[in-house]
């Protein structure tokens, strides 16, 4: 039987039918009322998305594949057992490692030891600024250093730390001369920041874009020539709403590659996707494993290049081989038996989908606009705009939490009292709050549940 064959019996039905057949379930009540609701960012979610809604899309080309990376993140505050965490998750399955790097005391030499670079992706995410540095890492990778992502973020540091590497005149050189070695791979930005400090998706796109902006106008007046090769990588937290996840990756591509094209740059970018700690909980932490699960979902279908899992202990013990195991292994799974790295964009088509990423991309580039002609992204950072905003969305989704509007298992729901947690602390799982001089007011990271969690440890 063809398919011509099989639905020639049922005719087209228009979105209007659909919605008046709709109302009269509804028995009276209002449609808005009932079925329509408002997202943070302000986009109303209808009860059913229809062909109709396609109709004035203007929909881009995202990848042509699905062939994401699995990620591990390692901390090498230890040259030699950096390396070996490192070599063992390898052997394991990680398809990426990514380094954080505190100091210029350890060795990249040593902590590249025994991996081989031509199939194993590494980035670096160092918390120094030193282009000799840079310098020797990518002497290690001979003629062909495609693997290697240095993730240089200057303004991603001001913004989060307060406080420039040096100061800005330092830290633009600095960079100019790590931007002089030539290598494609060089600057990132971190806007998973952002999430974590509870901004909603829309000032994530918009913030992404002009921190984006900034480093593209600077290479338009200082090095063209790197311009046009420049693979910038965003970092991307992922957040709890499956759907509205997916879309704001998606819409990430397209408001880059506008973006570039301006400039005459690659219209192409590289994203690493991590789970949000946002929603991340102390208590009844094993939901947190369901929480990332659903998270990487939404950054492979998203369309992530590499996708790097939080370990579902992550906000309270240091690294430990069961929690980064464990990490891993959903990713594994979600490749190898859930076959997610087989259909690419997978989410081409939905009428839901293709409409959130439309209207996401919509209004973090009006965003965008309001705040070039503000000064752009590092004036209104100094200026303390963007940590305003940033604050005013995260107490509106504190709000939300608190009222139980917006609900997480364990932590303001369907919890038990009997679970205890102070023994277990291995690391401190709260905002610190230490008095110290900045530059600026620093973004702030802040989970949901932290407020409740410290006063059921006081009652332990």
């Amino acid at each position: 039987m063809s398919n011509s064959d099989l639905f020639g019996d049922f005719r087209e039905i228009s979105a209007k039918e659909w919605k008046q057949k709709i109302q009269v379930d509804l028995k009276g009540e209002d449609y808005n009322e009932q079925l329509i609701w408002e997202s943070p960012e302000g986009i109303k979610i209808k009860p059913f998305y229809h062909s109709e809604d396609m109709a004035t899309l203007n929909l881009p080309n995202y990848q042509t594949n699905n062939s994401w990376g699995i990620g591990q993140a390692i901390y090498a505050g230890n040259t030699a057992i950096a390396n070996k965490n490192a070599v063992d998750a390898i052997n394991r399955g990680a398809e990426s490692i990514h380094f954080t790097v505190p100091s210029i005391d350890i060795a990249p030499k040593e902590l590249l030891k025994n991996i081989d670079l031509k199939t194993t992706t590494i980035y670096f995410n160092l918390q120094f600024l030193s282009d000799t540095y840079c310098r020797s890492i990518l002497e290690l990778t001979g003629k062909n250093p495609r693997n290697i992502f240095l993730n240089i973020d200057i303004i991603g540091n001001l913004a989060r730390s307060g406080n420039w590497f040096s100061n800005l005149n330092q830290d633009h050189k600095q960079m100019d001369m790590i931007l002089g070695l030539n290598h494609k791979a060089t600057l990132s930005i971190d806007l998973g920041l952002y999430e974590n400090a509870g901004a909603n998706r829309v000032q994530q796109l918009a913030y992404a874009l002009a921190h984006t902006n900034e480093y593209l106008n600077h290479l338009e007046r200082t090095n063209k020539a790197f311009l046009k090769k420049a693979l910038i990588t965003f970092k991307v937290a992922i957040g709890g709403n499956y759907f509205f996840e997916i879309a704001k990756l998606r819409a990430l591509r397209m408001l880059f590659s506008t973006l570039a094209k301006e400039y005459g740059a690659l219209p192409y970018c590289h994203i690493i996707a991590v789970p949000t700690k946002r929603n991340k909980t102390l208590y009844d932490y094993n939901n947190n494993m369901l929480r990332t699960t659903t998270e990487c979902m939404s950054a492979i279908l998203g369309g992530a290049d590499t996708v790097c899992n939080l370990p579902y202990d992550a906000i309270y013990k240091k690294e430990n081989e069961f929690g980064t195991r464990m990490a891993r292994n959903q990713l594994l799974l979600l490749k190898e038996e859930a076959y997610l790295n087989k259909v690419g964009n997978a989410p081409d088509g939905s009428y839901y989908i293709e409409t959130l990423t439309q209207q996401l991309a919509s209004k973090a580039l009006e965003l965008f606009k309001q705040i070039e002609v503000g000064g752009g992204f590092l004036v209104q950072l100094k200026d303390h705009l963007i940590q305003k905003k940033i604050k005013e969305s995260s107490q509106k989704e504190q709000e939300r939490f608190n009222k139980k509007e917006t609900i997480l298992v364990g932590a303001n729901k369907y919890f038990t009292t009997e679970d205890k947690m102070k023994n277990n602390l291995e690391l401190y799982p709260f905002v610190k709050t230490n008095a110290r001089k900045t530059l600026i007011i620093p973004i702030i990271e802040k989970r949901l549940s932290e407020e409740g969690e410290q006063k059921r440890l006081e009652q332990e």
